[in-house]
């Protein structure tokens, strides 16, 4: 039953990152027309943003090696924004040789993190972004900055705020439409969020501007978008079915479920334009596909139900 809370906003927009974050950490490779039927299922269910993949060299995520493949198979997808990521130059290029309309970058807010995934240091990845960002912006591309990393690390343990801020700065300063805060451990608590957003606001960064990107590990996940919601944010990242991890972040467990995200909307009378019982078809299918059972929530309860 929907019972609406004031102080929300009226409608969340999905950025649905199951075909890449949430397929990238799978050891057994997927077949690149289940991908396609993936995202296009996902398509079909509402999702209006979906991360269709990766141009990352295939010795470092080798199950996203079919970028080239997977992205002429969405051609007939309609009304709905298929970004990429792409870990630098060469990655755009190829990008762009594939006629793809909006790219994401992959920043970390602490030092231990990004030598680990991008074999730099904070600063000097930023500064592989800039010609990045400064390109795609020329040629009309959306561009989305992820920002790991934002509350702990499994290596340094809690992030402070005001690191978090200097580099989620940095990043927009370069040019980026969209800023994702990655809770990539899992480890943020609602007080958290809303220190972290408030200190943004402060420096900025406006709220329009910012997405939210949490992880399960200690179930946070809901009651952290609550808290963002409750701040303004109306951009919330999501994985149909649990999916996910992080292959650089061991501690990095699977991703906001979509569906357990949709139920909580829903519930709360905020319009997502996703038909529920459409998308947990969907994350059941690829659960098939892939073995094992849905971690989500609330698959497992509607599939499961009379």
């Amino acid at each position: 039953m929907a019972v609406p809370t004031q102080g929300l906003p009226p409608r969340v927009r999905i950025h649905e990152v199951g075909a890449r974050d949430g397929l990238q950490n799978e050891s057994a490779v997927v077949p690149v027309d289940v991908k396609a039927e993936f995202i296009h299922r996902l398509a079909a269910a509402g999702l209006t943003t979906i991360e269709a993949t990766s141009f990352v060299h295939p010795k470092w995520v080798p199950q996203l090696a079919d970028a080239e493949q997977l992205i002429p198979m969405l051609s007939d997808i309609e009304g709905v924004a298929l970004p990429v990521l792409v870990p630098n130059a060469r990655g755009l290029e190829r990008a762009m040789e594939h006629g793809v309309r909006g790219i994401a970058v992959f920043g970390s807010a602490s030092e231990s993190f990004a030598k680990a995934n991008l074999n730099r240091s904070v600063d000097e990845s930023l500064g592989m972004f800039a010609p990045v960002v400064a390109r795609a912006r020329e040629h009309g591309m959306r561009v989305r900055g992820y920002l790991s990393m934002c509350f702990g690390d499994p290596w340094e343990g809690p992030v402070p705020v005001h690191q978090v801020v200097r580099v989620a700065k940095a990043l927009m300063d370069l040019g980026c439409d969209e800023l994702s805060l990655g809770d990539t451990i899992g480890v943020a608590t609602p007080g958290h969020v809303q220190s972290l957003l408030a200190e943004l606001n402060e420096e900025g960064v406006p709220t329009n501007a910012i997405g939210v990107h949490f992880h399960d590990t200690y179930g946070q996940a809901l009651a952290n978008t609550l808290a963002a919601l409750q701040h303004g944010v109306t951009t919330v990242d999501a994985s149909a079915g649990g999916l996910g991890g992080c292959p650089f972040a061991r501690s990095a467990t699977g991703n906001l479920a979509t569906e357990d995200l949709v139920w909580m909307l829903e519930g709360l009378g905020i319009e997502t334009g996703v038909d529920l019982d459409l998308l947990v078809a969907t994350s059941a299918w690829m659960a098939d596909r892939l073995g094992r059972p849905s971690p989500s929530r609330t698959v497992r309860a509607l599939t499961h139900k009379g």
